[in-house]
């Protein structure tokens, strides 16, 4: 009996002993959803993973869990609804207070880590509202054939942008140790080459270096600069549409050769692609081709898409859409995505879309 009496107070120790170690509590507030389940999750590798769950009663739920390695951004999703808000996890108490038609906007307090990113969209705030305006005021502009107006207000959102990736630049900069900065940086890698992602990456703090998206992201950085101009471009090998394995290096050798990464779901990519067309037809004769490949995952879809955008160049896919092979090995994670080769199979340029794709095979190929 002693024994048994033993065993019983160990355990209950070791269970104390746990729940006082580093964990987070949640606690939600949310009007209108009563009986409502909530999950809360994170994303990998572009799916959704479900972390915890939990049932609101009038509203009120719990979360309990952890330790949280680092901090993370996590998305509270009320379940089988559109309804969600994003925020910061780690090993504290959260409240997350709101109305469940509005979730994206809840009041989320107790995370360090969220309140500083709470800090860097205020410090942004003036610039997406004036970016906002600037939207309204092209659609208007545009809806009345002002074309002058549209030109003007392109020019000047251009340079918010700038400004607003000025801001996004210093912020990870002067915020080393922040673990808010690997979600900015990663934002930012889409439009940085391979050695300015890694003089930023160089100058993180240990501890947020050591953090899984940053490792990522140093991954990244590698393959990019593998592929950046004035690099040869690595060879791949996959299947057209008839199932014949065609590789990138069998079409080097004209003049210019657009790799160009797309889809049939993708719909700035089928935007883009009269352009491309355009450019084939009236430079294709004087050494101009494109070599397609698809993040498709549906050969019907793939192939439907082809003809009817009238691709008449070579296309090639696994069918493996955001793990397709040459996309992977080329480090691209956003699509429409270009690269442009000389006959030698160095890369001269890439994403060059509209009139500055034009211009430049006009000015390699167009003499």
């Amino acid at each position: 009996m002693k024994k048994l009496s033993y065993l019983l107070l160990a355990q209950a120790i070791l269970f104390s002993a746990c729940s006082k170690g580093p964990h987070y509590v949640i606690t939600g507030n949310i009007k209108g959803a009563d009986s409502l389940t909530f999950l809360l999750q994170e994303r990998v590798s572009g799916q959704y993973v479900t972390l915890d769950s939990a049932v609101a009663r009038k509203g009120i739920f719990k979360m309990k869990g952890g330790p949280v390695r680092y901090p993370e951004m996590v998305i509270l999703n009320a379940k089988n609804t559109r309804d969600r808000t994003s925020f910061y996890l780690e090993n504290s108490e959260i409240t997350i207070t709101g109305s469940l038609d509005s979730l994206d906007a809840a009041k989320i307090t107790g995370s360090r880590t969220q309140d500083e990113y709470n800090a860097f969209r205020d410090s942004n705030k003036p610039l997406s509202e004036k970016y906002s305006k600037l939207n309204e005021d092209f659609q208007f502009a545009r809806q009345n054939n002002d074309t002058a107006r549209v030109s003007a207000i392109r020019k000047e959102a251009a340079g918010i942008d700038k400004e607003m990736i000025q801001l996004q630049k210093d912020f990870v900069k002067n915020h080393p140790a922040s673990y808010v900065t690997p979600y900015i940086l990663a934002g930012l890698s889409m439009d940085m080459d391979g050695s300015e992602l890694e003089l930023y990456l160089n100058g993180l703090d240990t501890a947020v270096a050591n953090t899984p998206l940053i490792k990522e992201l140093k991954e990244r950085a590698g393959k990019m600069k593998t592929v950046s101009v004035g690099q040869k471009a690595p060879d791949f090998t996959l299947n057209d549409p008839e199932g014949k394995q065609v590789s990138l290096y069998s079409k080097v050798g004209s003049k210019l050769l657009l790799i160009d990464f797309w889809a049939g779901w993708c719909g700035p990519c089928r935007r883009e692609n009269p352009n491309v067309v355009r450019i084939y037809k009236e430079f294709s004769k004087k050494g101009f081709d494109v070599f397609g490949v698809s993040l498709d995952r549906r050969r019907d879809e793939w192939v439907q898409a082809i003809n009817d955008d009238h691709l008449t160049w070579t296309q090639v896919s696994d069918l493996q859409e955001w793990d397709n092979a040459a996309a992977r090995l080329y480090a691209v994670n956003s699509i429409p995505a270009n690269f442009l080769l000389d006959q030698n199979g160095t890369i001269i340029a890439r994403d060059l879309r509209g009139d500055e794709l034009y211009n430049k095979v006009k000015e390699v190929v167009g003499r």
